[in-house]
């Protein structure tokens, strides 16, 4: 049986926000002077543009004005997307992260930035960008060798069709 608010908001919201094809990425509860703010992020396999985010705020009101599982006290509801920046923590993150960069914080100490290339069952093929005129690396890192990854924004980078052109 679920005992945080956040659990038992989850149960309620997961099966919604599921229902069209979105994945529920996070639940926050924060206090915000007298208010109370709900905070949820929703993503999925092609990300989410501000239309889907309007139809799943919608139909998330709609539930929490039926239920209480917000209590009786005004609250603001924000739905939002993962943003660029983004952690890494579950299976699905790395593989919607294929083809960008990102910061390792590494289980055994240093940190290692990189291309993600692939990913498995197992862990991840890199690309280790060379330094200083030096050609790319491959690395394999197994997901056990990861304590955090963030997805790093990059300004300056090529498409690939760019590239190849």
């Amino acid at each position: 049986m679920s005992t945080t608010q956040s659990e038992r908001l989850r149960e309620l919201l997961e099966p919604l926000v599921s229902s069209q094809d979105l994945d529920l990425e996070e639940i926050e509860v924060a206090s915000v002077g007298r208010k109370r703010v709900l905070r949820v992020v929703v993503d999925s396999e092609d990300g989410v543009d501000l239309d889907r985010i309007a139809d799943v705020s919608r139909a998330l009101s709609a539930k929490l004005d039926e239920t209480d599982a917000m209590g009786d006290g005004e609250y603001d509801l924000e739905v939002g997307s993962p943003g660029a920046e983004r952690a890494l923590t579950q299976h699905r993150h790395y593989v919607r992260a294929v083809d960008r960069l990102v910061k390792f914080q590494l289980t055994a100490g240093g940190e290692l930035v990189a291309r993600i290339l692939t990913v498995d069952e197992d862990g991840l093929d890199l690309e280790v960008p060379g330094v200083k005129g030096r050609k790319p690396t491959a690395r394999r890192l197994a997901f056990d060798e990861i304590d955090k990854a963030r997805v790093q924004v990059e300004f300056n980078r090529k498409d690939k069709k760019e590239e190849e052109a």
